[in-house]
């Protein structure tokens, strides 16, 4: 059964699947975030969620990806993927690390009893995001070895991991050369990753770029001032081409609520075969900007020296409150920095460290010794949180 479309594919890495560049997130459609009884699935729920995987095979994206931390999404997928032709989809879940590795096969068991499947293509350890599930995974016994098991039952063909980490974790993982792809963030709001996906790319490993739209800057609501910006395109189209132009990237996630929701990242594909000369004057008009905000010095160096928030006071995650207040400040991406600023403290290791709310000066300043903004982030703290500041919120999983 063919599924022709506009649709462009790449290399995933070492696994060698061809991967469509959108991939279909399942985290958007589902009913619940918790697990619930199939009866208590509405039926438009249901309808609606199996009408986006048909409007994403009729657009050539074959890359279903879900876990099992997204509440019901495993479960209704389970109403339609065994009726899809096996070998024309490629199917992905995450399960998270466990001290105990019995628990994370037990976990396993449970998401393909849901997904209603023999084997997935793609398993993710989901959210090696510090060194405890890092240890988790990696050790003599621990959660990967168990997932080697599965694979060589045949009951998962590749194996990668999906971080939500500081850089420096991310790199630890890529490095063991253990994991066949990872997923992580990055794209035109956050470069933060970039030597952890170079590093991948090095190993040819796969490269999963999370939540594009939503993390990358609620760009499905984008502020006027980047819509004139990044004019004759829409900023999700921008945002896609500019993590496309890199051959090391193989596809970014849409997580789509509808069927539409795909639209726009196709539109993006009128563009593919011309990437570097459709990006380059909106990339250019979008840094001058910038650099006329807040200084090309502090675009070029903002993020140097900075400790991480486990080193700081409180631990304050000052490195992620200085990337969002610099684009709140110089593109107008104020709900989005705020959404995400007000996950500071709230998110465990999925958003770790605390907001700006207090701190002691000195000890702030000690801990900068080797920012060249040392005397500057100060203030700018106490700035981004009288801007982004609203109230703690929770991850859309727990509220």
């Amino acid at each position: 059964m063919a599924y022709p479309s506009p649709m462009k594919y790449r290399r995933f890495g070492k696994t060698e699947l061809s991967i469509p560049v959108i991939s279909c997130g399942g985290m958007r459609y589902q009913h619940k975030w918790q697990d619930v009884k199939p009866e208590e699935i509405p039926k438009n729920n249901q309808e609606n969620l199996e009408a986006t995987i048909h409007r994403a095979l009729e657009l050539g994206i074959n890359h279903i990806e879900t876990a099992r931390g997204y509440g019901s999404s495993e479960m209704q997928l389970g109403q339609i993927l065994p009726k899809l032709p096996r070998e024309k989809i490629i199917v992905q879940t995450k399960v998270p690390p466990f001290p105990d590795p019995a628990e994370f096969l037990k976990t396993f068991e449970t998401s393909m009893n849901y997904l209603q499947l023999d084997y997935v293509d793609l398993l993710s350890l989901h959210g090696i995001n510090d060194n405890d599930h890092l240890d988790w995974s990696m050790k003599k016994g621990g959660c990967l070895e168990a997932a080697r098991k599965l694979q060589a039952e045949g009951r998962v063909r590749f194996i990668g991991f999906s971080t939500h980490a500081t850089t420096d974790i991310i790199l630890k993982a890529v490095g063991s050369g253990e994991f066949d792809y990872l997923n992580l963030h990055w794209y035109f709001v956050n470069d933060l990753n970039r030597s952890a996906i170079e590093e991948a790319n090095r190993l040819d490993m796969g490269v999963f770029i999370i939540s594009p739209n939503h993390k990358g800057g609620l760009l499905y609501a984008p502020p006027k001032k980047l819509i004139d910006l990044c004019s004759p395109l829409s900023p999700m189209i921008f945002n896609d081409l500019y993590c496309l132009a890199r051959p090391e990237i193989h596809t970014l996630s849409c997580g789509a609520a509808k069927p539409s929701d795909f639209d726009e990242h196709v539109k993006a594909l009128d563009y593919y075969g011309k990437i570097p000369e459709t990006i380059q004057l909106i990339e250019d008009r979008l840094r001058r900007e910038m650099n006329q905000c807040l200084g090309t010095d502090w675009w070029e160096k903002w993020h140097e020296g900075l400790p991480n928030y486990i080193d700081v006071p409180g631990e304050i995650n000052i490195s992620e409150i200085l990337r969002l207040w610099s684009y709140a400040r110089s593109l107008d991406l104020v709900d989005w920095a705020k959404m995400r600023y007000n996950l500071l403290g709230q998110g465990d290791h999925w958003f770790p460290g605390t907001n700006a709310s207090q701190f002691d000066e000195k000890e702030i300043l000690a801990a900068l010794k080797d920012s060249p903004f040392s005397k500057r982030i100060p203030s700018i703290l106490r700035e981004a949180h009288e801007m982004l500041f609203d109230k703690p919120v929770k991850r859309e999983s727990e509220s």
